[in-house]
């Protein structure tokens, strides 16, 4: 994709209309979900010494109005000061391959490194526009924080034509709301990564507690504010109230609730335990008759 000759235009088209001019709906907010930033810092890690940024695909589901990132792939490219090339048959592949996997998920847009957006970057969204027509590609630009005075953070943009006449060259960025979104069952998982001190001879037992030491935190947060309302020295909330009752309501009157399902936790910890030692015992006394 070789660079044109730049455009002086400063007319900015309707962004609802896509690049064949089928019309489309301009994405107003988007969220991300760990494992596609993950997959984006392994590609930045394993570039070469040459390559200034890293791009790739960004596949997920969108509604009207909100693109969700579900996860990505490398894209191999390669940035001279003449011209941007990206390998469209390895990009294709590797969809093909994707889709087989996880069906649902279809092209949203492309990531890159760095948060410089420049007239290859105008270029490369114009090749993604063309992926996910007739809807708008979405932009997610990464800085990784190893440069200096630069910070590191996500954001996210959409692009709309420049010129009565646009070239594929010539676009305006305009950023749209980012949100990092994760299942309940990553959080176990960025809180470990997250902690100061990661420990690698962590058991799951040991996770375990400091999962229960997180509850409890919380939920002292939580006794804190309700006796500070019960006192007056707090305007009660009315939407926090509720959400506590459907919370801490469910399942405390039905059999025991949090009380017996404790019980089946630590009935089933200490039946693995009494496994465990009956396998070593076993083990032991096979090493004795052998002997």
């Amino acid at each position: 994709m070789p660079i044109r000759s730049s455009s002086s235009a400063a007319y900015i088209q309707n962004s609802s209309t896509s690049t064949n001019g089928v019309p489309s709906t301009r994405p107003t907010s988007l969220t991300i979900h760990p494992s596609a930033l993950f997959s984006i810092l392994d590609h930045y890690l394993r570039r070469t010494d040459a390559q200034h940024r890293v791009i790739g695909t960004l596949l997920g589901t969108r509604t009207d109005s909100t693109v969700d990132v579900k996860s990505a792939f490398a894209v191999l490219h390669s940035e001279t000061d003449e011209q941007v090339a990206v390998d469209m048959d390895y990009h294709r592949a590797m969809y093909d391959l994707c889709t087989r996997v996880r069906p649902n998920e279809t092209i949203v847009g492309w990531y890159s490194t760095g948060s410089d957006l420049n007239t290859y970057s105008a270029l490369i969204q114009n090749f993604y526009s063309q992926e996910t027509a007739p809807n708008q590609a979405v932009h997610v630009a990464l800085d990784t924080g190893t440069e200096e005075e630069k910070s590191a953070g996500v954001k996210a943009y959409v692009s709309s034509p420049v010129g009565i006449f646009p070239k594929p060259e010539n676009c305006v960025f305009v950023p749209i709301p980012c949100e990092l979104r994760f299942h309940e069952a990553e959080r176990s998982g960025l809180d470990l990564l997250l902690s100061p001190t990661p420990s690698s001879n962590q058991t799951d037992l040991d996770v375990l507690a400091s999962s229960l030491t997180d509850v409890q935190n919380m939920l002292n947060r939580v006794l804190a504010y309700v006796q500070s309302v019960l006192r007056g020295e707090v305007v009660g909330d009315k939407a926090v109230g509720r959400y506590l009752m459907d919370v801490l309501g469910t399942g405390v009157e039905e059999d025991g609730g949090w009380t017996a399902g404790l019980q089946d936790t630590l009935m089933v910890t200490y039946l693995a335990n009494l496994v465990r030692s009956q396998a070593e015992v076993s083990a032991r006394l096979a090493l004795t008759t052998a002997a």
